[in-house]
């Protein structure tokens, strides 16, 4: 306990006093949230610090926080109303890459081969997680009965030793675990998650019976660690899924196999590459080559690695090993300070070498190495980098993870997903120009269906699930703000205590955000309140008297003082904007700016540009002034930023790789920018986020 609150006092201002001096009503409209019992803590559990005991935070409960009005309610909203119900469509849709049909065939309902890729299941279990989150909240029967209908098919497609991976049982060619990039253990790790999420929401045991028959047959095969099967760990979602499983059961054999499963990496030799199988990869690829434990790079497919972190991550929680826990530290700081784009995209090589000259693909790149219009930047791993803070962030306490995860989560997961939530992009570039030939997994339209479909129901459950990223909670029961939004909170912690509240918000357009205290300890707590790393000059008022506590960007706020119902809270955040350089080693952004207010990141579309003037044309002036406008007719509703541009002269095309320099004065031109997430919105278009300077 003494390392989890030496974490703490490092990432806080020192606590104050706050004296009251009035009281501030806010007036708020909210939606009724399912009551969680006093007695039930972040998983639907007792308080007992059973779980997360060696993290210095604990998360909200499953039903503690529901939104209810602005930027993350809309979305939320939309995940209930349209991505999720348009997901079973495309689901559904034989020529997509993640078919549901598979477990209509492999229950017996109908015949016919497999259809999609060999990581579909894992696909379909994602979507019932979204599911599962949603009904936790909403408890609407008609999705308990879209779950069970699964669920069952499911059942009955599971082999009685558990096993199930429809792509092997419903091919006779194939057999069990003769090739890594068959995603078995992918497949049954999102099922694990997915079940033991389903069971917190409904309190059936039908999926978590499917889950541990699944995860009982794994530890069969892989807790006596047979040396064949040492390269078979690929995309580790199901580390996570058993400690899902784990947190869901209390079954102790589920935590040492995820511990296994770490162990594992790096433990054989990695063979040559004329002997490896030609489909396989194993090495950097699959984070292999170096025991988790000794590595200090983030190396090789940046989906399976940030599963992979997160994984570990869970474990540290439990366990309080030091040894793996400063690897994910050197991890994540190679990760965000040397490989992550702007928006928080992850990936920069769509195929080439790692840093140990293992062929990858889809993977972490050179340090500083970071090209805008080529960048992967994969939805999935983004979101994997976000989860991977959420971890770190419990784990560690310091507001540096919620940072990252903020970025990713407005920037390069939102941009992922068409405005109406219908339909979707792979890649999140920095940069797009018409007429360029795509590259691997680029799309110049977003698309319904695709022939790799892990990421729209990697962000319909990232949606379903983001109010429990809002808040946490410390064992002394504090409370700590990580996002802000509009919603209401109803956590119970330690001695029998509650934290309920409302906050009110406009964010990320406007950085006010109030809070309304309705219940709290009895005695001396703290509301800690995170300041962004890019809030310069924020400020706090309780009971409208400006606060004397400290407000260092890239910290927590404490306030520390005995609560009582009607006390208000404001956190002022400045919304000014920002241009960003990279550094200078960053070659692919040198003498360009990226624009970022608040959390949101900037882009400049061909759509706001007048006919005939080609985004190649526009330099950004060092000191542009900037006129910040809301325009709700516009792309859903965004605030815009303005400033008068210049423009090179014009030139006619080039028909070689280089050209003369043409001459000529600059002329003036304003510009709008949009915020990232909203591009590719309004048909074909150029994009940048990376703008010249003059």
């Amino acid at each position: 306990m003494s390392r989890i609150l030496s974490r703490l006092k490092a990432v806080v201002d020192q606590p104050v006093t706050c004296v009251v001096v009035g009281v501030v009503l806010l007036l708020i409209s909210v939606q009724p949230c399912e009551a969680q019992s006093a007695t039930s803590g972040p998983s639907g559990e007792s308080l007992e610090t059973r779980f997360y005991a060696n993290a210095a935070l604990r998360p909200a409960g499953m039903k503690s926080v529901c939104w209810t009005r602005g930027f993350w309610a809309d979305r939320y909203a939309l995940c209930r109303d349209t991505i999720v119900p348009e997901m079973k469509q495309a689901l559904l849709t034989p020529e997509n890459a993640a078919c549901l049909s598979n477990f209509r065939i492999g229950a017996g309902l109908e015949k016919g081969k497999h259809q999609g890729t060999f990581w579909g299941d894992g696909d379909c279990y994602k979507w019932i997680e979204a599911i599962a989150w949603l009904y936790a909240i909403g408890r609407d029967p008609a999705l308990d009965r879209e779950m069970d209908h699964w669920i069952g098919l499911i059942a009955k497609t599971q082999a009685p030793d558990g096993y199930i991976s429809t792509q092997i049982q419903l091919d006779p060619a194939k057999k069990r675990w003769e090739n890594l990039n068959h995603h078995e253990l992918y497949n049954m790790g999102h099922l694990m998650t997915a079940a033991s999420v389903h069971a917190q929401a409904t309190g059936k045991q039908t999926f978590l019976g499917v889950a541990r028959k699944a995860a009982d047959y794994l530890d069969g095969v892989f807790s006596p660690r047979p040396p064949e099967l040492a390269h078979m760990d690929f995309n580790p979602s199901h580390i996570m899924g058993l400690m899902d499983l784990y947190r869901a059961t209390g079954e102790e054999r589920y935590l040492k196999l995820a511990n296994v499963f770490i162990t594992m990496r790096g433990s054989q030799p990695v063979p040559s590459f004329s002997k490896r199988n030609l489909q396989a990869q194993p090495g950097d690829q699959t984070q292999d080559r170096m025991p988790l434990r000794r590595e200090t790079s983030a190396v090789g497919h940046a989906v399976t690695g940030g599963y992979l972190y997160c994984g570990a991550a869970d474990l540290v929680a439990e366990t309080g090993e030091k040894t793996l826990d400063e690897a994910l530290v050197r991890i994540w700081d190679d990760m965000t300070q040397k490989k992550m784009y702007v928006t928080g995209g992850n990936g920069a090589i769509r195929q080439g070498v790692s840093i140990r000259k293992d062929p990858v693909h889809e993977a972490f790149g050179f340090a500083y190495d970071l090209p805008p219009r080529v960048g992967y930047n994969e939805t999935c791993a983004n979101i994997a980098a976000a989860m991977f803070g959420w971890r770190m962030l419990l784990l560690e306490g310091d507001p540096r993870y919620a940072d990252v995860m903020e970025r990713v989560l407005y920037n390069s997961m939102l941009s992922a997903m068409s405005l109406d939530g219908k339909s979707y992009c792979y890649c999140n570039p920095l940069e797009r120009r018409r007429g360029v030939p795509l590259e691997h997994n680029d799309t110049e339209h977003r698309w319904v269906t695709h022939t790799c479909y892990c990421c729209p129901p990697s962000v319909a459950r990232t949606l379903a699930r983001l109010h429990t990223y809002a808040y946490s909670w410390s064992p002394d029961g504090g409370l700590w703000v990580n996002l802000y939004g509009g919603n209401t909170l109803d956590q119970p912690v330690p001695g029998g205590d509650r934290w309920r509240l409302t906050q009110t918000t406009d964010y990320p357009w406007d950085g006010s955000v109030q809070f309304e205290i309705l219940e709290a300890p009895a005695k001396p707590a703290a509301l800690n309140l995170r300041i962004p790393a890019w809030g310069e000059g924020a400020t706090i008022s309780v009971n409208g008297v400006a606060g004397e506590v400290g407000t260092k960007p890239g910290n927590y706020a404490r306030l520390e003082r005995t609560w009582k119902a009607g006390d208000s809270v404001t956190l002022t955040l400045p919304m000014d904007v920002q241009m960003l350089a990279a550094d200078p080693l960053v070659a692919q952004a040198k003498g360009q700016a990226a624009v970022q207010r608040g959390p949101l990141v900037y882009c400049l579309e061909s759509a706001d540009l007048p006919d005939g003037l080609s985004i190649n044309r526009v330099l950004l002036p060092r000191d542009a002034k900037w006129t910040i406008g809301k325009q709700d007719a516009l792309l859903g509703g965004v605030v815009v930023l303005k400033t008068e541009a210049m423009t090179l002269p014009h030139s006619e095309p080039s028909t070689g790789l280089y050209h003369r320099l043409v001459a000529g004065p600059l002329t003036p031109q304003p510009i709008q920018l949009i915020p990232y997430y909203a591009w590719n919105n309004r048909g074909s278009v150029d994009m940048s986020v990376w703008l010249p300077l003059r």
